[in-house]
């Protein structure tokens, strides 16, 4: 055989595979289209649900011209006892940030009040220089419980708070069992018990508390409601269970420099 015949039978082969493969692919297609369109239903299914879920989320966030509105009565309201020479136009780089986060926080009562506020607050000549910058974020961390949180330290500044441990016994060192405990529970009932050192880690991240383990409270009174709480007897009933102590730690949470501005210009603005 020849290097031509040699090259025409190749040809001929590859055009055979080829011819041979292109009358499977109907069948193919036919095994294949049942199983695609069950998927196409399934996709079509999830995303009219995902649509249904996301539905409310559209009517939730506020068009500008109900943010104007919004704020046009309530800064008016908090302004109504201030001279008139006395209000001004805020500062764009704390106005425009917070006018935008209003979009997606106006439904939120909690929120959308401190924003108001702050406004309020960079529009009074006698208190905008105190307007700080970062005010806006720190509302934009906020969730609603722990703007609730802030809304307590209006009337005071600092709070006892105690860690409980699990002292080992025979052994040196304990282990950590809840740390933060507050009251804040009692105070206002949608703060969950379990939830709040997480919502005062966020208060310390964003600089408006601190929270002290070296320092508390001369009068050891203010502790023992805390010791005592209901809430704590569950947990302190698994320690004894496994012949281990209780070991209860004093400390103190308190505001801030910044976190004293925010809350009395901010916060307990009405």
């Amino acid at each position: 055989m020849t290097p031509e015949d040699n090259n025409q039978t190749n040809v001929k082969a590859t055009i055979e595979a080829v011819t041979g493969l292109a009358k499977e692919i109907p069948i193919y297609q036919d095994a294949v289209q049942p199983a695609a369109k069950e998927i196409g239903k399934s996709l079509e299914t999830i995303t009219k649900t995902v649509n249904i879920a996301l539905a409310p989320i559209k009517a939730l966030v506020w068009g500008y011209e109900r943010i104007e509105d919004y704020l046009t009565n309530r800064v008016s309201e908090k302004l109504r006892d201030i001279p008139k020479e006395n209000i001004t136009t805020p500062p764009l780089h704390i106005a425009g940030p917070a006018v935008e986060a209003l979009r997606f926080t106006g439904h939120n009562e909690n929120l959308r009040e401190l924003y108001a506020s702050l406004l309020a607050m960079a529009m009074n000549k006698e208190t905008s220089a105190k307007a700080h910058p970062s005010f806006v974020e720190v509302i934009k961390n906020l969730s609603t419980e722990e703007a609730i949180i802030l809304q307590s330290f209006v009337s005071q500044t600092e709070y006892p708070k105690i860690d409980i441990n699990e002292k080992i016994r025979g052994k040196e060192g304990a282990i950590s069992r809840f740390r933060n405990f507050t009251l804040f529970h009692k105070i206002h009932s949608k703060i969950k018990v379990n939830s709040t050192p997480t919502y005062l880690d966020n208060l310390k991240r964003l600089g408006v508390i601190e929270i002290l383990l070296d320092q508390y409270f001369v009068d050891t009174k203010l502790y023992e409601p805390l010791e005592n709480d209901d809430s704590l007897s569950e947990l302190k009933d698994q320690i004894k269970i496994t012949g281990n102590t209780v070991e209860i730690k004093k400390g103190l949470i308190r505001l801030t420099s910044f976190g004293k501005v925010f809350v009395q210009n901010v916060v307990a603005m009405k």
